[in-house]
């Protein structure tokens, strides 16, 4: 019955969708993000899917409607074991620091491994694959992490001095003692602050001084491309950052990428560096007590990347977040227990907190962990990973996939593996990426759920349900269940669905996920996320407090979001105000065209004019034809307005250690300005190449620049 619902549901949005009206003739305001995207295709999922999924029954839809906030909820909390009930589903007296299943008291670790063992405890709970293809791979059931988890928990509490509240920050890379850590400190009580392992050891000391962490843990080191990375290093400079930052840090435990191998070139401090496989000789088999947490009570902080202004520790709490992040994984990512989960994401970042540890985990899923970089020793990699383990929900970034199409566009065809179901995140996926993921990775037999979240928000706010919804290349979908999302333009006033216009997504209401404030900063909390549409500070009413994203967005007519980027993406060109994400887009059309960074340069007619770089896919040639081409796409697709000052056809793009490009750089490099700090990129060395062809040779005066340029594409 509820699949023939599902089926129906499904159906109702068979036709083609509306094209978007074409855009007022009126001169745009400051407040309008120009838009000049097609509607694209419906795509479905199949019945095969819809039999098996999680969220079958538009009931469920129904349970979440507005009229049943904030009660609807206690389906996500219902999903956990709770210590003590809640007698409060949301508490919402001060906004906007709201309060989540107030009463309840449980404990993460308890519910991603304990409660597991009587039915799964001889299954695969995390698989690692090492980045070295000649390993093999190493599988921890839930019996086995239950062990692993409670002998470092003895040993942070004994030998560490840790306890319920205290915080300790975790420096370390893509190994099963990651989360294996994190699920230590969460038994204990003890805030995490994990720092991606690609984070040099200063970023990592200046958190830790902003939590106050006494303890750092690292890795001696990690294989990333095909070299080994000697990490202990940065956990003497993390000290140093700490200390001139008034943090005195007593223990830095290392843990051994081969145990009983020491792989460091950096010595240990005696009295404050200690091997924990050694340490953990004295706490063998050694079982600790899961703390009952109240709800409230704080998880984990995670701290932006941003490159400008002092780090930003959200604050998640225990309750709500596992709730949410249970609640949609299960429905939104369709785990159960039987299914074999990869997200190729970092557990330093938010997506591999929610959904490579505490999601799958909460649920008694088998979550992958992949060491190294995708395309390493070759394209190939990824898919040979999914054969051999028999990955069906596969989980990853537009950035991995447009490398991976432009690394080798056909490897997926030579490899027997069979996804159900893919995810993509972090940013806004092009239409022509999203249909080479659907039809050669997915070999258009999976579902795809292209989602929109943040750091802050601590789990999925726009995504299709996957069995009921069909899917729209480009498009984030509906919102998630539960969340009620508006566009505003910047005088407040509400951007309509299939208006062709676009402006700032907020949330309109709270949900578990949110973070509770900024550590040791909630003014700026409130400043950041709520001011900017509250009308009434001295309101008492959730509805007053509407969540500012700080994304653009458009709205089609079937109800589907369009995630434009980030506000500060946004170039004025006269007047006229143009998403580089769209322009991005336009490039990527062309079948030759791999990567497409746009960024703005100063015009003293225009103000600002896009300047646009591109890397071209193995054997196409950099000519003027190409680009040409590549004008002709943007003025085809968005028009005149968007024509480049110029195109820059470059060997590759400066790229973080998680491959996202880095467009602050090429904007410093347009605008013949410094460009900072590149000694944390993963291709430090393309920086000076790409300046030499933009700049010449010989290096002009370097200008201060204007404050959106040098801020421009920072992840804030």
């Amino acid at each position: 019955m509820a699949v023939a619902k599902a089926r129906k549901a499904a159906n109702k949005a068979n036709g083609k969708p509306k094209p978007a009206p074409s855009l007022p003739k009126t001169k745009e305001n400051e407040a309008q993000i120009a838009v000049h995207w097609k509607e694209e295709e419906y795509f479905h999922p199949s019945p095969k899917f819809i039999g098996q999924a999680n969220l079958n029954d538009p009931a469920m839809v129904e349970r979440f409607s507005e009229t049943n906030f904030p009660e609807c909820f206690r389906a996500y909390a219902e999903l956990l074991h709770w210590d003590q009930y809640w007698h409060t589903t949301l508490d919402a007296s001060n906004p906007p620091f709201w309060k989540w299943f107030v009463g309840g008291k449980l404990n993460a670790c308890y519910n991603c491994v304990d409660r597991h063992l009587a039915q799964y405890k001889n299954k695969a709970a995390l698989i690692f694959v090492p980045e070295p293809e000649g390993e093999a791979a190493t599988v921890i059931t839930y019996q086995e992490l239950y062990r692993r988890v409670n002998e470092v928990a003895a040993m942070l509490r004994d030998f560490a001095g840790l306890k319920t509240g205290d915080r300790v920050t975790i420096h370390m890379p893509m190994i099963p003692e990651l989360p294996i850590t994190m699920l230590a400190c969460a038994r204990l009580g003890v805030v995490h602050s994990v720092v991606f392992g690609g984070f040099s050891g200063e970023a990592c000391g200046l958190r830790a001084a902003d939590s106050g962490s006494r303890v750092l843990i690292y890795a001696d080191g990690y294989h990333r491309n095909g070299k080994w990375v000697d990490h202990k290093a940065s956990a003497d400079i993390a000290v140093e950052t700490a200390k001139k930052e008034g943090q005195s840090v007593d223990k830095v435990l290392i843990w051994k990428r081969y145990p009983g191998h020491f792989r460091s070139e950096s010595p240990m401090i005696m009295g404050r560096d200690f091997f924990v496989d050694e340490v953990l000789k004295d706490y063998r088999n050694h079982v600790v007590a899961p703390v009952s947490q109240d709800a409230e009570a704080p998880l984990f902080l995670m701290y932006t990347s941003g490159t400008t202004g002092k780090p930003k520790g959200c604050q998640h709490r225990t309750g709500g977040y596992l709730a949410y992040v249970a609640g949609t994984s299960k429905y939104y990512q369709d785990m159960h227990p039987t299914d074999v989960y990869w997200c190729m994401a970092d557990i330093g970042w938010i997506t591999g907190h929610s959904y490579i540890v505490y999601g799958p985990l909460a649920l008694a899923a088998t979550s992958v962990l992949y060491e190294g970089v995708p395309q390493f020793p070759d394209a190939g990699r990824p898919w040979r990973i999914a054969e051999r383990l028999d990955v069906n929900i596969f989980h990853t970034s537009p950035t991995a996939i447009r490398m991976l199409r432009k690394a080798g566009g056909d490897e997926p065809n030579k490899y027997n593996y069979h996804f159900k179901h893919m995810t993509t995140v972090g940013e806004p996926i092009e239409p022509e990426v999203w249909r080479w993921y659907y039809d050669v990775v997915g070999k258009k037999e999976a579902v795809i759920v292209d989602t929109w979240w943040q750091t802050e928000t601590g789990g999925f706010l726009c995504t299709t349900k996957p069995a009921l919804d069909p899917m729209k290349p480009g498009s984030a979908g509906p919102p998630a269940l539960g969340i009620y999302p508006i566009i505003w333009d910047e005088e407040g006033k509400e951007v309509r669905a299939g208006s062709g216009a676009a402006g700032n997504i907020c949330i309109r209401n709270p949900w578990p996920g949110i973070m509770q404030t900024i550590w040791g900063s909630p003014e700026r909390f409130v400043n950041q996320y709520y001011k900017k549409y509250n009308k009434d500070p001295q309101s008492k009413d959730w509805r007053d407090w509407p969540y500012y994203a700080a994304d653009g967005a458009v709205l089609a007519a079937d109800g589907f979001y369009r995630i434009l980027g980030r506000v500060d993406d946004v170039i004025n060109v006269a007047g006229h105000r143009l998403g580089t994400k769209e322009v991005e887009s336009a490039c990527l059309s062309l079948p030759e065209v791999a990567e497409a960074a746009v960024v703005p340069a100063v015009d003293d007619i225009k103000g600002r004019v896009p300047v646009v770089y591109v890397s071209l896919k193995p054997g196409i040639a950099p000519t003027k034809q190409m680009q040409d081409k590549v004008t002709s796409a943007i003025e085809t697709m968005i028009g005149k307005i968007a024509r480049p000052k110029t195109i820059h056809i470059v060997p590759d793009m400066p790229k973080t250690r998680s491959g996202k490009i880095m467009r602050r750089v090429l904007a410093a490099i347009s605008n013949q300005m410094d460009t900072g700090d590149i000694t944390t990129l993963a291709n430090p060395d393309i920086v000076e190449q790409i300046r030499i062809q933009v700049q010449g040779r010989s290096r002009g005066p370097v200008k201060e620049g204007p404050e959106d340029i040098k801020m421009f594409g920072d992840e804030r």
